[in-house]
């Protein structure tokens, strides 16, 4: 990815990380828990991609090529036509796929629905005679996936990223250039990432949403490397007319 210019029209925005999931397949619509299975993308999910990109991707829109420093994209065929169709197809923005965006491996959880999975885990809790574990629900985010990963696995690894990440963002925010980094992913993994990125163990009650082919934001409060925030309303690029004079709003990341 070659280094984003700070000349630009407009200001810097503090740096975002873009969060997004991958489009609809088959598993998605069933509800079914799609780990390592590399399922492509249904008619209709390569559609929701092409229809966020429209809105959001382009020069002077929300998420603009030039601005950015970094797109990182999980191993898996979801993912990596989702990246393809998003940016407008192969080698139109170039990105770097990592294993570390992968989505958590369900073992075997693969397949199956959350109230499979469930039953399972009480089932097994009952022979096993744990009865702690019996009396409550089986919940990914503190108990991991059986033969699979484990959160703190999944800590590990995306800490790792959010490591790389902060080592761009550091610099061009001293240097007040844009270096925006977009992430294409899977629905756990990424809901994962941003209660990393915000600080908090995975265990930490966060309902979070993140639709097939929608796009979340993380950022950082008053342009602070170490006031890392979701980035919960977007003010969208605005078009300025010829002669218009008049002070800039001031940037999202510098207003509290």
């Amino acid at each position: 990815m070659p280094s984003p210019s700070p000349s630009t029209s407009t200001p810097a925005p503090t740096p975002r990380v873009f969060l997004l999931r991958h489009g609809e397949t088959v598993w998605t619509l069933s509800g079914r828990f799609t780990g390592t299975t590399d399922l492509p993308l249904t008619a209709h999910g390569a559609a929701q991609v092409r229809s966020t990109a429209r809105l959001l991707v382009g020069p002077r829109k929300l998420l603009a090529p030039a601005r950015l420093a970094a797109v990182w994209v999980s191993p898996r065929a979801r993912a990596q036509r989702t990246a393809e169709l998003f940016f407008g197809g192969e080698g139109r923005v170039p990105f770097d796929t990592t294993p570390l965006l992968a989505e958590w491996d369900y073992g075997a959880y693969e397949g199956l629905l959350a109230g499979e999975i469930r039953a399972r885990w009480h089932a097994a809790a009952g022979a096993g005679g744990r009865a702690v574990e019996r009396e409550r629900e089986w919940d990914i985010w503190r108990d991991g996936c059986e033969g699979g990963e484990s959160p703190a696995a999944i800590t590990a690894r995306l800490d790792e990223l959010i490591a790389r990440i902060r080592a761009l963002h550091g610099p061009a925010l001293r240097a007040g250039q844009a270096a925006d980094v977009v992430l294409v992913a899977h629905g756990h993994i990424l809901r994962a990432f941003a209660k990393r990125w915000l600080g908090y163990a995975l265990e930490v009650p966060l309902a979070m949403m993140l639709e097939p082919g929608g796009v979340g934001v993380l950022s950082y409060q008053h342009g602070r490397m170490e006031e890392p925030a979701f980035l919960l309303g977007l003010g969208f690029p605005v078009e300025e007319e010829e002669g218009e004079e008049g002070e800039r709003g001031k940037d999202h990341g510098e207003v509290s």
